[in-house]
């Protein structure tokens, strides 16, 4: 008998450890993290060993000071890239931190990982008319990734939606060539752009569609008493309903008539310079997100005994929606420094699915070890 060694990562741009919580529901041991942000670093270390954490700026990373792994992540910042930011692009002073990460591969030279995952919003593919993603993959290209595009929901997984962009690459061909054929794990936007840029190195991985999780918000959203402080007052509530359109007050109305409690979530917006509140119309909630701003944050609406209760999403529910146990501790931070960590992090069962289905079977194609297993 016999065992082999298990896979090891290093997950740069590492934030409060999600990427690594899912590493290592595969097995995956993360060796090396880096990030800039002390409140992040702080959460990581109540849930992680972070002796193996550089917390600093990137650009202070040479490529020497980072071990030999198989893998090697990057969630780097989407405030450039992102709907809801500047579109600056990879010009952007945050998202054009990508080309620190390719220089601390570069640096690593004959240790380089066989295997890299790049993770970002799914506007990533039509930033800058694509121009960005081409950039992206094409440095990859010149460090000899063969990369594939995948776009990965969240609420395949849990009651979130939150589709991601995921690039990842190989130092050798494992897949078949990249066709641009739409389907679940390519996007339309996806296929065109691979449509459109033959001459990058490309290929499509052999990955299986993940099965639908059965979970909605009801299963996630912590259950308070009526009195709690935490539901928003009279006058605030109030100002709520007045602020509903037409279409979402009628989507109030509807989940009162049956008189079993339902829960749905809500988002400020501005239309036509108005600020309104709208409730989504499924059954999930809306993508997480840096809450920095009112309109970033989610209410929970609550419907129960025919009475109408609003506020605001807890850390705690963050933290389901993106797929950690309850023993994920937060303690050492603020509420609202919590909500911004889970926000721009990753959904861990969604990476947990790309390393088992994906990063394994990638790092052993190339020649890689088996994750830590007995064979006789």
């Amino acid at each position: 008998m016999h065992t082999f060694r298990g896979l090891v990562a290093a997950e740069f741009f590492a934030g409060i450890g999600l990427v690594r919580a899912g590493l290592e529901r595969a097995g995956i041991d993360v060796v090396w993290a880096n990030d800039i942000e002390p409140v992040k670093h702080a959460v990581y270390a109540l849930n992680f060993d972070d002796a193996h954490y550089f917390l600093g700026d990137i650009r202070s990373v040479k490529g020497e000071s980072v071990p030999s792994v198989d893998i090697a992540t990057a969630s780097f910042p989407c405030v450039d890239l992102s709907l809801a930011g500047y579109r600056r692009g990879l010009d952007g002073e945050q998202s054009g931190l990508f080309f620190e990460f390719s220089r601390v591969l570069r640096e690593m030279e004959g240790r380089i990982p066989p295997v890299v995952m790049i993770e970002n919003v799914s506007s990533f593919v039509s930033s800058r008319g694509g121009e960005d993603l081409r950039v992206s993959i094409e440095e990859l290209n010149n460090l000899g990734y063969i990369c594939d595009v995948l776009t990965v929901d969240a609420s395949w997984f849990v009651p979130q939606s939150r589709p991601r962009l995921f690039i990842i690459g190989t130092l050798e061909r494992l897949g078949g060539p990249a066709l641009g054929m739409a389907g679940p794990l390519r996007s339309e936007s996806v296929a065109s752009f691979v449509r459109a840029h033959q001459d990058l190195m490309l290929q499509e991985l052999p990955v299986p569609v993940p099965l639908q999780d059965s979970r909605r918000l009801g299963d996630v959203v912590e259950r308070f008493d009526p009195r709690d402080e935490r539901w928003w007052d009279g006058e605030r509530l109030g100002k709520f309903l007045d602020s509903l359109p037409p279409i979402h007050q009628r989507r109030l109305d509807s989940l009162r008539q049956d008189g079993i409690p339902r829960w749905r979530t809500a988002y400020r917006r501005t239309r036509k310079g108005v600020a309104v509140w709208e409730i989504r119309s499924d059954n999930i909630s809306g993508c997480l997100r840096t809450a920095r701003g009112g309109s970033s944050r989610q209410a929970v609406v609550e419907v129960a005994d025919d009475e109408v209760r609003v506020r605001w999403m807890t850390p705690r529910e963050y933290g389901r929606l993106q797929g950690v146990t309850d023993q994920f501790d937060h303690s050492a931070v603020t509420d609202a420094q919590a909500l911004f960590g889970f926000g721009d992090a990753v959904c861990v069962p969604a990476v947990a699915w790309l390393a088992e289905h994906v990063l394994v079977p990638a790092v052993v194609g190339i020649g890689g070890q088996a994750p830590t297993k007995a064979a006789v």
